[in-house]
């Protein structure tokens, strides 16, 4: 888990997807003036030099925000995260990309909170750097899923949780839901984001039948694929399940999903999927 570094993967498919819902959501909690908590599990550096030898080695972001960066007619929601990413690259040319934190930091105002747990010893310091003037910030080297149930309720009492660690750890699928069910109980009305690769589909039916039974309503599930289901080592897709999410989003996701197929596999394995895993419970 410590080994993991995300700046190899920085930019790549599975970021655009996570970044846009992440985007949206904030976007729609700011609709109201009342103070609002953003909490991530897993940090990260916050911000990734796309040059740099971690990114240059995989080239993922080659095929994922470089594929949208020329692109000049796109869906209202993916607009509205690229021109993020464009505040993060002023001079034009695409040289870095916004971790999590990075968006959240540019969106949120100066009555919001941001608590970012990072536990990866070269990660942490990087972090901590960039948000060292910004008193909203509080970086914290700790295990993410304790502090995410710790900080439940938040003063707020709205607010945002990101979950995305690496599932390096098999525990990983398991951890993210158990951690859910915990910060649920005592903040059942917060908007809950949990990233997940599609390396092995199994584990992602588990994963889908365990928070069905969770006993939590109003979860929504969006997926993006550049490639079909393999067996072989590789992630084929990811996606975001969203917990209390923005009645808007879903509408944006149908428009978004097929246009990022497309754009992001112009071979044409790019695939989507969008649907309620949960709806209102009696």
């Amino acid at each position: 888990m410590m080994s993991y570094r995300h700046g190899f993967h920085a930019g790549n498919f599975a970021d655009v997807l996570k970044h846009l819902v992440l985007v949206h959501c904030l976007r729609h909690l700011l609709r109201k003036d009342k103070p609002v908590l953003y909490l991530d599990t897993h940090a990260g550096a916050g911000l990734y030099a796309l040059d740099s030898d971690y990114a240059r080695k995989t080239g993922e972001y080659r095929s994922g925000i470089a594929r949208l960066w020329q692109q000049d007619t796109m869906p209202t929601a993916v607009a509205d995260y690229l021109a993020l990413v464009r505040e993060c690259n002023p001079a034009d040319p695409l040289s870095r990309y916004p971790g999590s934190p990075w968006l959240a930091a540019r969106l949120l105002r100066p009555c919001d909170r941001l608590l970012l747990h990072e536990l990866h010893s070269s990660e942490h310091p990087l972090l901590t750097g960039q948000f060292a003037d910004d008193s909203r910030v509080k970086v914290l080297p700790e295990d993410g899923y304790r502090g995410c149930i710790a900080a439940m309720p938040p003063p707020e009492r709205r607010g945002l949780v990101l979950m995305d660690p690496s599932y390096e750890l098999k525990s990983d699928y398991s951890q993210v839901v158990a951690t859910l069910k915990q910060a649920h109980r005592r903040f059942a009305t917060g908007v809950y984001a949990i990233w997940y690769p599609v390396v092995e589909r199994r584990r992602i039916a588990d994963l889908e039948t365990t928070l069905k039974d969770s006993g939590i309503s109003r979860i929504l599930l969006a997926e993006l694929g550049v490639s079909p289901d393999s067996m072989e080592t590789g992630m084929t897709a990811s996606g975001m399940i969203v917990v209390n999410p923005p009645y808007t989003l879903e509408n944006d996701l149908r428009d978004s999903l097929p246009w990022l197929a497309d754009t992001l596999v112009p071979a044409g394995d790019g695939h989507w999927r969008l649907e309620t895993l949960v709806g209102e419970r009696p």
